[in-house]
């Protein structure tokens, strides 16, 4: 503010005054002409600029910003694992992987003929298990192999046996549909969530069906046309849903061209699919179908990550299934504990290596005994790199939401 001179001071007070009341009153109405301009709701929905000397304000916090208050990073690891129980000869192991490291996921593995009653009697055991001490009071997701023919981890009474794919493919889609209704019915009677099932792999043709181990040689594909693989698949996967159990299609992106069996060889190649392959658009009308789930193979595909696993891949994950197919469900790899294909690397190299290319949920399915190794080294990774817990937090969250547990409880 400017002061007056002394010499300039004289007889004419009232009309100095009358030019200093004026004065003041056209500052303030420019004043407040700056502050209407400074408020003012911007064209086209942008922020408005800020007042000079306003206080800042606050920001509001979004839903998600404290989701994870009251979870220790020991607990958040444990969502990120699933580890397998022998149906028929259950092993201390497995409880312990859910007592002492948390794990909060279990897949139902080996053969059983018991039936409906001791399955879920066993089920229930590992439901128990559940406290504040152990997953943070958050429900298991409890997985099997219920595909039909060869691969039907739960038989007995109570359970249909369920024919092959290469069967159920003879099927009208609508009759397929009503019978995996009822087959995901007798899943969700004994506590399942999740059936690792359908198979997507798509294989050339019958000719070659038979030099296809992992697939082909077991009647496990659908067909060897996109056409008559996604109709019967999806059917599959209809059935399941309508019966409240959710479904992981596999393996992708793709067993169906490999010459070997990943579970019992290593080196397992497929030198023919490209990323934009008839056998992966397979996957993605499975995704569209509303697949809640997709297993991730640990083949290498040399005209996509050359000399990479799939499951360890983040060209596969990322790029082809998160990226190109924009999938944004739960991706859970291949048995990672007894694969003959990934026996090359240790148990934490392999849990770390998937989770680091985006992979949600590890399958510890075949030798829970390694369970414990996995996650010490996914700790251990976690606690010094904080771009990899990032993905670990992401993954523990993707399990969560398809448990219905998110936000998780304090």
């Amino acid at each position: 503010m400017s002061v007056t001179p002394e010499h300039a001071r004289g007889g004419r007070r009232s009309a100095t005054g009358w030019v200093v009341v004026t004065g003041i009153l056209v500052l303030l109405g420019a004043s407040a002409v700056a502050v209407w301009f400074a408020l003012r709701p911007v064209e086209g929905g942008g922020p408005a600029p800020v007042v000079p000397g306003a206080p800042t304000p606050e920001p509001t916090p979004s839903p998600s910003d404290d989701a994870w208050a009251g979870w220790s990073l020991e607990e958040q690891v444990g969502q990120v694992f699933m580890v397998g129980v022998d149906v028929a000869s259950p092993q201390q192991v497995s409880t312990d992987a859910i007592r002492q490291d948390h794990v909060g996921n279990l897949f139902l593995q080996n053969r059983t003929h018991a039936g409906a009653a001791p399955t879920r009697t066993l089920v229930d055991s590992f439901t128990a298990l559940v406290s504040d001490a152990t997953t943070h009071g958050t429900p298991l997701l409890v997985a099997t192999d219920q595909e039909g023919g060869q691969v039907q981890v739960l038989q007995g009474p109570g359970f249909s046996t369920i024919p092959a794919a290469v069967d159920q493919a003879q099927l009208d889609p609508a009759d397929l549909r009503a019978q995996a209704t009822t087959w995901g019915g007798e899943l969700a009677g004994v506590g399942v969530d999740l059936n690792l099932a359908p198979v997507m792999d798509l294989v050339p043709d019958q000719a070659t069906a038979g030099s296809n181990p992992p697939v082909g040689a077991l009647g496990r594909s659908y067909g060897f046309t996109p056409g008559t693989v996604t109709s019967h698949a999806n059917a599959f996967a209809d059935g399941m849903r309508a019966a409240g159990v959710d479904v992981a299609i596999k393996h992708f992106p793709g067993l169906g061209r490999v010459t070997e069996d990943t579970d019992s060889a290593d080196g397992v190649t497929d030198t023919v699919t490209t990323r934009d392959d008839a056998s992966v658009d397979v996957f993605r009308s499975g995704i569209e179908a509303g697949a809640e789930c997709v297993m991730v193979s640990t083949a290498v595909y040399s005209r996509i990550d050359p000399g990479t696993p799939a499951a360890f891949s983040s060209t596969v994950v990322g790029g082809m299934l998160r990226g190109d197919l924009g999938f944004d469900g739960l991706v859970v790899t291949d048995d990672l504990s007894g694969a003959e294909q990934v026996a090359a690397w240790s148990p934490g190299d392999r849990a770390v290596l998937a989770l680091d290319a985006g992979v949600d949920l590890v399958l510890v399915s075949k030798d829970p005994t390694v369970a414990h190794a996995m996650v010490t080294a996914v700790l251990g990774r976690a606690r010094a790199d904080a771009a990899f817990r990032a993905k670990v937090e992401a993954a523990a969250r993707r399990v969560l939401e398809t448990k219905g547990q998110w936000p998780p409880g304090p």
